[in-house]
Formats: structure tokens, C-alpha cells, sequence
């Protein structure tokens, strides 16, 4: 049985860290939200699972993961359930604990990213708050960028099982998740991004890496990448990166 996506169908976001998993492991799924609603799938048929009562574990936004009876929400929660489901991450728990604490850090540097357009508020227009995203936006770019990379390029140098992965000897879902918010970062944040990753060589060369994996890059390349844009949590504002 095929695991059901549920994402908006016009944006990367968040479901995009899943959708890399699902890709490099070869898995067999389905972006629901994405196909036709004729055929019992579209956007309606995500918003069941959150506005019916008939579901008793409701997830409270997407991205989540319907898997037979077994519903998962959030992108972390997703990821480490998948992880062990795709071979995407160690078999020891202190690997699977570790690959989910980075995956929760990479959250954290999402949410931050997603914060410098919309620092006051989500119902909010960019334009409604663009005196405070210039602020949010300053400090994001000068040091919590940096700070972030840093942390990462860290956990690569010391890895017992060398640089070429954040955990063990082989790709988990942290290191398609990491080139997916370097991705990010370059595309809204080009110039300061860029002067950040000249100090995080192997975060670099990790996210060069993933991108040449066989599955990856067939993804990559295809229809069901969908292009970062001003709708996502990654958007390209010029004013916001000085």
C-alpha cells in the first residue's frame, strides 16, 4: 500500500523534507493534495482528516502521513516514523534519537526562516509587517544563520563515521533534510547564505552530495519538484537580505 502525502499542492514547505525521503528511498506514495479530486484526492480530501470528527487523532496542519490506519503529523514526527520504514536512519536508538535531534533543529532554523516575512503574524500580508520583517530578517541573516551552519558543520566534523554524513556511515533523512535548508537559505537568503557557507565547507559539500544522489536528482529534475516561490516558507524578499 502506497504511504498518502498530505501537503498544499502549490508549495515546497514543509512537506517538502518528507517528500525527499519518500523520493531517495524509492518509496511508493502519494501527494494527495496534488491529484484529482474526482478520483477521492485533492485538497478535500486532506482537509478530511482535519475537519472531520470522524477522525480521532486529527493532525492539526499539514504535512502528515496517513499510512493504512496510522496517521502522523509534523514533519519531525513523520521523519521518525519513516526513518527506520525507508532505511533512512541508524538501527540503534541512540542513531534514531540523534538523527531526530537534528532533524528538530532544522525545524527550528525553518520556523526562524519562515518568521523573518511574517514576524508579527501568519493571517497577516508581508507587507502588513515589513518594518518588523526588516528587523527579524537583520538578525536572522547576521547571526542566527551562522549560528545554525556552525552547529551543523560541527556535528559533520565529528562523526566518528567521517564527514560525508551527520550520523553514521551511510544518508539518513538529517542529511536530506539539511540540503533541503541549505536549498532554503540560498534561494531566500543568496548573499548572506553564501557568505555563511564559506566557513561550513562540509555542510556544502553534504548538500552537493545529496544532490547528486541518483533519486534525488531524477527529483530534482522532475514535475514533482515543486518550484520554491513567495507562497512557501522560503521566500525571496531582496530587502531582507543585505
Amino acid at each position: 500500500m502506497a504511504y498518502e502525502l498530505h501537503y498544499w499542492p502549490t508549495i515546497q514547505g514543509r512537506g517538502e523534507f518528507v517528500r525527499l525521503a519518500l523520493e531517495a528511498a524509492g518509496a511508493d506514495y502519494v501527494d494527495v493534495a496534488r491529484g484529482c479530486e474526482g478520483q477521492g484526492q485533492g485538497i478535500p480530501a486532506m482537509m478530511h482528516f482535519i475537519e472531520s470528527a470522524d477522525v480521532r487523532q486529527p493532525p492539526f496542519a499539514p504535512p502528515f502521513l496517513v499510512d493504512g490506519k496510522t496517521i502522523v503529523g509534523q514533519s519531525a514526527a513523520i521523519l521518525l516514523y519513516l526513518g527506520p520504514r525507508l532505511g533512512l536512519v541508524g538501527k540503534s536508538e541512540t542513531a534514531r534519537l540523534w538523527t531526530h535531534q537534528i532533524q528538530l533543529t532544522i525545524a527550528d532554523v525553518v520556523a526562524e526562516a519562515h518568521d523573518t516575512h511574517h514576524p508579527v503574524g501568519t493571517g497577516l500580508y508581508y507587507e502588513e509587517q515589513k518594518k518588523e520583517a526588516l528587523r527579524r530578517a537583520r538578525e536572522f541573516r547576521t547571526a542566527r544563520i551562522r549560528k545554525f551552519l556552525a552547529w551543523f558543520e560541527a556535528v559533520l566534523a565529528r562523526n566518528p563515521r567521517g564527514s560525508a554524513h551527520l550520523v553514521g556511515g551511510s544518508l539518513s533523512y538529517a542529511d536530506l533534510s539539511l540540503f533541503h535548508l541549505v536549498e532554503g537559505l540560498l534561494y531566500a537568503f543568496p548573499k548572506a547564505a553564501r557568505r555563511a557557507l564559506k566557513n561550513a565547507p562540509h555542510v556544502m559539500a553534504l548538500h552537493d552530495r545529496v544532490a547528486r544522489h541518483r533519486r534525488v536528482a531524477a527529483y530534482l529534475a522532475s514535475e514533482r519538484r515543486i518550484p520554491f516561490n513567495e507562497d512557501g516558507i522560503f521566500r525571496r524578499y531582496p530587502e531582507l537580505d543585505a
